[in-house]
């Protein structure tokens, strides 16, 4: 994210003007460091003088400056990708409190959102985008219009995303207990089963032997996630049978009415379906939180709690449950 600061941090001033970011005696400055975090980042240099608002030689060159102070490539290309050398890594570590802890104090106090340049990336999936992300970018948009937000797939490496910076804020059902992770609840749900309203079964109170013999449905999420209901099936001694994957539950509802076939899904994306579908609670219930993670790196960050707040607030008029 193009964090508050960020950008001034990153302008070449004249060294007779107040605020000039002046090089240590090493020739390296929180402008260069910062460069290098977002190139690691974002794997790439075009990618990174995008989020950083320069140009691609600018980025280029602070990189090369780099190489010089520390006596190594710092980045090798391999399969398009900007891959970190060892000592890169070393830095990048050593420097990533601090440079944090520099653009904390880049931040005005108070703040005024609206009247703040930034990006915020959002890594989520197909559930989240559906139910909450479109109130979500509503709200940000009229507290922070100076924002761009992105959104991106989370799949299941989610909180791989948070660490290495390519998001600032996880949503989903991802809760972690690690030290490194800070999450807040936002609302609890938990799984129904969907079907054709002319099915046998509509309207019948379904019995784990009545949802285990039925033509099933399953998102596969290209077998990066599996559902928690599937895992409770499991834990139980159980298989789903499923006659039917598919990768994500996006036109479920087509699929079911053309089939016959039933699908298990969380409560709230059924009820986008109720009006095509017979929705049933589900004998595996399998409740789960869906939560915003997040990491040390903005914590403490006064911008980012209150982008955070703003977040919360808008998912808690939409759902209306914590």
């Amino acid at each position: 994210m193009e964090r508050l600061g960020e950008r001034a941090m990153l302008e070449e001033k004249p060294d007779n003007k107040p605020g000039a970011a002046r090089a240590g005696p090493l020739g390296v400055d929180f402008a260069a460091l910062n460069t290098l975090h977002v190139v690691h980042a974002q794997g790439s240099f075009s990618r990174a003088a995008e989020v950083l608002g320069l140009n691609q030689s600018a980025v280029s060159y602070t990189i090369d400056k780099l190489r010089k102070v520390f006596a190594d490539p710092l980045f090798l290309r391999v399969e398009g990708q900007q891959m970190p050398t060892a000592r890169c890594e070393q830095i990048l570590a050593s420097t990533r409190t601090m440079l944090d802890d520099f653009l904390r104090l880049a931040e005005p106090d108070p703040l005024d959102l609206a009247r703040i340049e930034g990006r915020y990336v959002i890594a989520c999936n197909y559930y989240e985008r559906i139910i909450i992300i479109p109130e979500i970018v509503r709200d940000l948009r009229l507290a922070a219009p100076g924002f761009t937000i992105e959104i991106i797939p989370s799949a299941d490496i989610g909180p791989d995303q948070l660490v290495r910076s390519h998001a600032d804020l996880l949503l989903g059902p991802f809760r972690r207990n690690d030290a490194a992770f800070y999450s807040r609840k936002l609302f609890d749900e938990h799984y129904v089963c969907a079907m054709d309203r002319e099915h046998p079964l509509a309207g019948k109170t379904l019995t784990l032997e009545d949802y285990l013999a039925l033509d099933h449905v399953a998102a596969t999420y290209g077998g990066l996630w599996k559902s928690g209901y599937l895992r409770e099936l499991e834990a139980m001694g159980h298989r789903l049978r499923a006659s039917l994957e598919v990768p994500s539950p996006a036109g479920l509802p087509r699929l079911i009415r053309t089939t016959g076939y039933v699908a298990t899904m969380p409560g709230l994306l059924a009820q986008y379906f109720s009006d095509e579908l017979h929705i049933t609670p589900c004998p595996v219930p399998a409740p789960f939180d869906v939560l915003m993670v997040w990491t040390e790196r903005v914590h403490k960050s006064p911008l980012h709690r209150q982008i955070r707040e703003v977040i919360a607030q808008s998912v808690s008029r939409t759902v209306g449950r914590g």
